[in-house]
């Protein structure tokens, strides 16, 4: 029988996505590790790997296919010794179809009383453990390039579940545990009923008499939508403000850049700032914290999501350990995840977790704002533009580059002293940037 690939899930938040590409066709032979398609998810444009060796017997989804939900059959793959266009010529796989729901207001329809004088009760079956990889005797089942990016990134696969044919490990799988999907599970608030069939409810046609242009949404721009109504719904948000003197990091960044230049390296004050909220989620770990439902997730590092416009919405690649690198290395790191990030060759363990956000719209000349957090993360610092006004130093009115940074915090995790404490230490830090070099 052939083997049905389906369309796999790329990243914890993706539902559907978009066949950008087929790399093979119809008849070509395929190994393990072998690329077959790009596929557009919510956030990226990813590569799709073979996980077994065959010929390719029939495409199922053209390329350019977009909102093939997860799990969908998109190719038949013919087996060593199968016939291939037997195979080929097999029926395609029906859909799966929903049982139509009730709608709320609706009582659903009851099945006819039994005859029978006492009710008959069929017990429940036990529930079942989530399984482990797959395994082949004591050899669990994963790709080669999945078993090499696992070593690189120190990732145990037996504590991973495959999502690829019987249960074998891919790439997407590792980009998952990375990202904490499957390290740090955490638990879903529920959501009020009336939100839930809200949601559910098909949107209505927009009219007007307007002259304008509908634009369909990206797969990034419904998963923005969705998360970060989810967020504002669901997280009660605290913001917290404090104004920031600028003028001795603008210094001692001038000082640094000068004796960077023979390597090719200019520190921006985004870097700077990025390593200040690092070492002050260190020094204020309260703050360096994930809500999970019943439970506190208290973070041993800080790893620091960086708000990244791209021309489809937004992106968040990630600076890990960013308290520990100098902001050399930082500086490096977030050109090259920036680059990337605008070209759509993040992959998912570059952009999935964190432990807490920054966001800057200084270069547009905005001079504050409230950020929306991202979850699971409990907090984001939202940078304003610095600008020269009028500051009380000491006794005396003199005049400083200031700028406004804004602290969004999930009161549900954070307590307001702590986030106080949090923004504090951020504001010392900056003002007294050498602790950054230290």
């Amino acid at each position: 029988m052939p083997v049905e690939l389906k369309m796999p899930a790329l990243s914890p938040t993706m539902e559907e996505g978009t066949l950008a590409k087929w790399l093979v066709k119809e008849g070509d032979t395929v190994s393990s590790g072998d690329i077959l398609a790009e596929i557009e998810t919510d956030k990226a444009t990813m590569e799709f790997e073979a996980v077994d060796e065959g010929t390719v017997a029939k495409i199922l989804v053209a390329e350019g296919t977009d909102g093939v939900k997860v799990g969908t059959p998109i190719a038949l793959i013919a087996g060593e010794g199968e016939d291939v266009i037997a195979a080929s010529s097999a029926p395609s796989p029906a859909p799966a179809v929903e049982a139509p729901q009730p709608a709320a207001d609706e009582k659903p329809a009851t099945a006819p009383a039994p005859t029978a004088a006492a009710p008959v009760e069929t017990p429940a079956a036990p529930p079942q453990a989530a399984s482990p990889a797959a395994s082949e005797g004591d050899r669990i089942k994963a790709s080669p390039l999945a078993r090499r990016l696992a070593q690189a990134q120190g990732i145990d696969l037996s504590t991973l579940r495959g999502s690829g044919p019987g249960g074998r490990i891919v790439r997407a799988d590792l980009g998952q545990a990375a990202g904490g999907a499957l390290a740090r599970p955490h638990a879903q608030p529920q959501v009020p009923a009336a939100q839930v069939s809200a949601a559910a409810a098909p949107p209505q046609p927009f009219e007007t008499t307007i002259p304008h242009e509908a634009v369909k949404l990206s797969n990034m721009r419904k998963t923005i939508a969705r998360r970060l109504t989810e967020s504002k719904q669901q997280i009660p948000h605290i913001y917290l403000t404090v104004d920031v003197r600028l003028d001795a990091l603008l210094k001692l960044r001038g000082e640094l850049n000068a004796s960077l230049a023979t390597r090719s390296v200019k520190l921006s004050v985004n870097d700077m700032l990025i390593k200040a909220l690092a070492l002050a989620l260190i020094e204020v770990p309260e703050c360096n914290v994930s809500f999970a439902g019943d439970q506190l997730i208290k973070y041993s590092r800080a790893d620091i999501s960086v708000a990244v416009s791209i021309p489809n919405g937004l992106i968040t690649p990630i600076v890990a350990d960013a308290s520990a690198k100098s902001i050399s290395a930082i500086s490096k790191e977030m050109a090259d995840l920036a680059a990337r990030a605008k070209e759509g060759k993040l992959q998912p363990h570059e952009y999935q977790g964190g432990t807490a956000s920054i966001s800057n719209m200084g270069m547009f000349g905005i001079k504050q704002f409230d950020a929306v957090i991202n979850p699971p993360q409990a907090m984001i610092l939202a940078i304003g533009a610095g600008e020269k006004r009028p500051y009380v130093l000491g006794d005396e009115l003199t005049v400083a580059t200031v700028m406004s940074a804004t602290g969004s915090f999930d009161h549900r995790a954070i307590d307001g002293a702590d986030g106080a404490r949090l923004m504090k230490a951020f504001k010392e830090l900056v003002e007294s940037p050498l602790g950054l070099v230290a």
